[in-house]
């Protein structure tokens, strides 16, 4: 009996072998299917889908894209230095656009991993996807490795940015900001004192301005964002410098499904570097909404005008759904940091150096800022007032944009420009390259001229407005104004103490970490003004 039970369980065991391999099988082709689909049939049919309209580029190769491509031109861009006084820095900082533009036409196709990036150049087709009327462009989603970098008002869309939007815009306010002046002014003040005490003499004194401006402007969004938690605001700063290094090395890897998830060694210092912000954030946040209830603590700071319109918003609404978590308000933090900083410290570096190379400008902006001023500290009216100074500020953001590129990804079949996009397709806006097209702002376009400026942006450029160093339409930098305040305040203060000029030993090599740094620092020579 036994020997015939067992002769039955043995069928029995193998039918369901039989249905496991198959099974396992199907999953294996399943999972194969997928992948030939994600990895050459989709990316082939969207290339055959824009070639047939016309549009050129490179040819899609694998799922790397052309991210070997792009480190090969980059090394050699890299390899070579810059002429002093030369402004031309697009084939330098962005080789690959440069290159595939120039063979291929200023539509062209270059790929970002198996995903087909077609640049847009024209200004009416730029300013159309940022507009983005009809929410057929969205922001390119990066998932984790977005909210290890931020999780603010930048990366959301739909009713949740409008909702963030909404609650963040009363920090920017006009009068707001200028309740922040003092503490831009101390932190430029401050600045200078210790660049006078180490220059002890009138002879000139050389200083890699380059980490001073990184430092400043963490000092300065520090006191902005988190007042009497500067010191810690300090911390934060650091830690986010590093993340943003880890994270554009990291970039290149990003089209790798699950990259982000392996325990690479950078990998696990972004995770590490992330836990330890979000714990700073929680508890300077929990202090200050402890504060804030007991009506012990000022909102003269971004956090606190940010967590003061973010309890007004949820009572107006009965304490509805109207407001936004402490999670939320952390990514917000985190997105001051990225925006606010790094910008600004770009901004001030390359105005230093492009004035050092352009002495008589520097020299027009020295004598309107002692013209308004004198040796007074500057002050809202008077920073209004300094038409010089702008035009310089906004030309070197054009020849120098720190945020080169944005870009979009197609959620629908879209027409842009008479081609017809379908979705999947990631459209870059080189913000840089337009800056530079000749085609756009005249056969100088790589000349510094700030005086093109001289009747604002809108009369700057021959398709106008042709001017995005801060994005454009509904979702333009909300900290734009806060940047441009902290630029001007910061010029001001050192064309009023010091004359400048490169040092022998400065390098022009303009490069992408992210934003547009200069490769090899920027020393320049600080002579005492009397």
């Amino acid at each position: 009996m036994e020997m015939l039970a067992a002769g039955g369980e043995r069928p029995q065991l193998q039918l369901q072998l039989l249905w496991a391999v198959v099974v396992a099988g199907a999953v294996v082709a399943w999972c194969a299917v997928r992948a030939l689909e994600w990895a050459w049939w989709r990316p082939r049919r969207l290339e055959r889908e824009l070639r047939s309209q016309g549009l050129r580029g490179t040819p899609y190769r694998s799922p790397a894209g052309d991210a070997p491509l792009s480190e090969q031109l980059n090394g050699e861009a890299r390899s070579r230095t810059m002429p002093l006084g030369c402004h031309d820095v697009v084939p330098r900082a962005m080789p690959l656009f440069h290159q595939t533009m120039k063979e291929h036409g200023k539509v062209s196709i270059t790929w970002f991993g198996p995903m087909p990036r077609v640049t847009i150049t024209k200004p009416e087709l730029v300013r159309e996807v940022l507009s983005n009327k009809f929410g057929h462009f969205e922001k390119l989603k990066l998932g984790r490795f977005q909210r290890l970098l931020h999780n603010g008002l930048g990366s959301h869309e739909g009713e949740k940015w409008a909702k963030h939007r909404r609650i963040i815009n009363p920090a920017f306010h006009l009068e707001k900001l200028k309740r922040m002046l003092p503490a831009f002014a101390a932190c430029c003040t401050e600045m200078v004192d210790k660049w006078e005490g180490l220059a002890k003499t009138d002879e000139p004194y050389e200083v890699d301005v380059w980490p001073e401006m990184q430092s400043l402007t963490g000092d300065v969004i520090s006191r902005a964002a988190f007042g009497s938690s500067y010191l810690e605001g300090k911390r934060i700063f650091q830690l986010q410098g590093e993340q943003i290094e880890l994270a554009v090395m990291t970039m290149n890897k990003i089209h790798i499904p699950g990259y982000i998830h392996l325990p690479t060694k950078s990998n696990r210092r972004m995770k590490q570097i992330a836990a330890e912000i979000e714990g700073m954030l929680k508890r300077i946040i929990a202090k200050r909404e402890s504060a804030l209830k007991a009506g012990e603590a000022s909102s003269d700071d971004l956090l606190g005008l940010l967590l003061e319109s973010n309890m007004e918003q949820a009572k107006g609404n009965n304490g509805s759904n109207s407001g936004i978590t402490i999670d939320d308000v952390i990514g917000e933090c985190k997105l001051f940091y990225f925006a606010g900083m790094e910008t600004t410290s770009v901004l001030l570096t390359w105005t230093m150096v492009v004035l050092s190379m352009h002495p008589e400008w520097q020299d027009r902006a020295r004598e309107e800022v002692l013209h308004v001023f004198g040796n007074r500290a500057p002050d809202y009216d008077g920073l209004s007032r300094l038409r010089i100074v702008t035009m310089v500020l906004y030309e070197v953001l054009r020849l120098y944009t720190p945020l080169s590129a944005l870009t979009r990804k197609t959620y629908k079949p879209m027409e842009l420009g008479g081609v017809r996009y379908p979705a999947g397709v990631v459209l870059t806006l080189p913000l840089l390259c337009v800056h530079h097209d000749k085609d756009v702002w005249g056969p100088d376009a790589d000349e510094f001229r700030p005086e093109r400026f001289a009747e604002g942006i809108s009369k700057a450029s021959r398709e106008a407005p042709a001017f995005f160093p801060f994005g454009w339409g509904p979702r333009i930098c909300i900290g734009q104004n806060f940047a441009l305040l902290e630029a001007k305040m910061g010029l001001s203060v050192i064309l009023q103490r010091f004359s400048f000029e490169l040092s022998p030993s400065y390098t022009h090599a303009p490069f992408l970490v992210g934003l547009l740094q200069p490769e090899h620092g920027a020393p320049v020579r600080l002579t005492r003004l009397h």
